[in-house]
């Protein structure tokens, strides 16, 4: 018998995907069915965004898996008919890279203060060099897949890396603190301040004045995590005293960012419209078709939402 795999997302993204997915599961040997219908209760695994037209799980009585294609899972962990064992995206190595990328691409912007050559404004000739990275102290708030990532490539320029988690972590090279006590001494004296933390309820607002007056005075705060994580009112209130000297923001609580809010128009505020990183396609096919044949192999599946921590 045929696996039978339904592909649950918009319907512009079956073009991008079917190929790669067919191709990865080909690569697996395995005997498949794959559309975008099928009979509810034929199903076996759901290749699955949160913002498909299936949002009701009752139907699927054999379903094995239902396989995220997005890293972010806060929209479908509460789902009470999602009961199936459910997995987000992580380790697809396009996500992964595109990331790092973006970070370390508006860190080292913030670092070597390109804005000002690159606008030139008033025609000044501005020739303060910036201090080498070794003098740039960075806190990554998150330290799962991509956060470590990040970490890595930013040590490998030479920044002293704080990280945080919630959890206890060990990563060559960074200095790692967990739970309530760490966020304070991740934040101390930090230069610039990135955001990878998962949207729950325990890292809303993460970001607030509280913590935001921890950082060294004129700190960056690059945010191409989860809107919720930053209080906007006071994130503002430190930009216009001066304790954030620039905020780079590519995710917000309400996307896309309205017309009116005061993150467009402040002169001190970057906004990117939710682009630090997307799921490719060809990488994303393969981590889905590595959890199939997991599934008909019974072996574990790689990556399971932990529904208490919510992610």
């Amino acid at each position: 018998m045929p696996v039978n795999i339904l592909f649950a997302a918009k319907a512009e993204s079956w073009a991008d995907y079917e190929t790669p997915l067919r191709r990865a599961l080909d690569a697996h040997g395995l005997d498949y069915r794959l559309a975008t219908e099928m009979p509810p209760e034929t199903v076996d695994y759901i290749v699955y965004a949160p913002n498909s037209e299936v949002q009701d799980f009752t139907p699927y009585t054999q379903l094995k898996a239902v396989l995220n294609l997005w890293a972010g899972v806060e929209t479908a962990v509460g789902n009470p008919t999602l009961t199936a064992p459910f997995a987000r995206m992580v380790d697809d190595e396009g996500l992964t890279q595109g990331m790092v990328e973006w970070v370390v691409g508006h860190s080292l912007r913030h670092h070597l203060g390109m804005d000002a050559h690159i606008v030139n404004h008033g025609h000044v000739w501005q020739a303060d060099a910036p201090p080498m990275s070794r003098d740039r102290p960075v806190a990554i708030l998150g330290l799962g897949a991509l956060g470590q990532a990040c970490a890595r490539a930013l040590t490998a320029l030479g920044f002293p890396v704080s990280g945080w988690a919630r959890s206890a972590k060990t990563l060559p090279g960074v200095t790692c603190h967990h739970g309530a006590d760490g966020l304070g001494a991740a934040l101390s004296g930090a230069q610039i301040v990135i955001l990878l933390l998962p949207d729950t309820p325990a890292t809303e607002n993460v970001l607030n004045a509280e913590t935001l007056a921890l950082t060294a005075p004129g700190a960056f705060v690059i945010n191409p995590g989860r809107g919720p994580l930053i209080d906007d009112a006071a994130l503002l209130a430190a930009l216009d005293s001066g304790q954030i000297a620039h905020a780079t923001l590519d995710v917000f609580r309400t996307e896309p960012l309205p017309k009116g809010h005061p993150f467009w128009a402040h002169p001190q505020v970057t906004v990117t419209p939710h682009i630090a990183s997307e799921t490719r396609p060809d990488s994303a096919a393969r981590v889905i078709a590595e959890n199939i044949r997991r599934g008909e192999a019974g072996a574990p599946f790689l990556h399971l939402v932990d529904r208490t921590a919510g992610y």
